[in-house]
């Protein structure tokens, strides 16, 4: 049975199945194959710096190293905050009910969209959430951080459908000028000035 995700609005609590919307169903993906003068289809493989030994698929992996050079094991490490106190573990948003807020559209369009999800199994919900935009916090599995997510409804033929967008939030930079100029008129004077004044290139 498929996951559920749960939400709280209004004082009530609702139940949903989300569905990821594939990009590849919709719009299709090209692949990619290499073959030899014979036919047979061709292995990636890599190499070393020296270009002399064949590394097969498989044969390279990544590893993690102290700052003297010994290997450290990924179970040792621990997360921590910029101040150096650990980070708190946050709950999967599939082992709790998650409350939603409204947002304004502009914090969605403030978004950049990663993943698309249909929910499935609770008309309520969308009754509840109308028109309005629903914001919060999802992660996937239990994580030190969380992901921007939104709640929106579509209609086609009086037919409504409840949608999830998880994205990430973009980080803009305001970008204007330290000091403005001014740019005074010309008075009629100065202009006069300019007229009475001789140009020796005529003579």
């Amino acid at each position: 049975m498929a996951s559920q995700l749960s939400f709280s609005v209004a004082g009530r609590e609702f139940s949903v199945t989300p569905a990821k919307v594939d990009r590849r169903k919709l719009y299709g993906w090209a692949e990619v194959h290499a073959f030899d003068d014979d036919g047979a289809p061709c292995t990636l493989v890599s190499t070393d710096q020296s270009g002399t030994i064949i590394i097969p698929k498989g044969g390279i992996g990544l590893g993690i190293v102290g700052a003297d050079g010994n290997w450290v094991e990924r179970s040792s490490l621990k997360t921590v905050t910029a101040d150096g106190e650990a980070a708190a573990l946050i709950p999967s948003s599939f082992s709790k009910a998650n409350v939603l807020v409204k947002a304004q559209p502009e914090e969605l369009l403030d978004c950049s969209i990663t993943a698309f999800y249909h929910l499935a199994g609770e008309d309520g919900l969308i009754d509840a959430i109308g028109t309005d935009i629903y914001r919060f916090d999802y992660c996937y599995r239990d994580s030190y951080e969380t992901s921007p997510a939104f709640l929106l409804t579509t209609e086609q033929a009086g037919d409504k459908t409840l949608f999830m967008l998880v994205g990430r939030e973009n980080a803009f930079e305001f970008i204007g000028l330290a000091e403005i100029a001014v740019a005074e008129e010309a008075s009629l004077e100065d202009e006069d000035e300019d007229d009475d004044a001789m140009d020796f290139s005529m003579f």
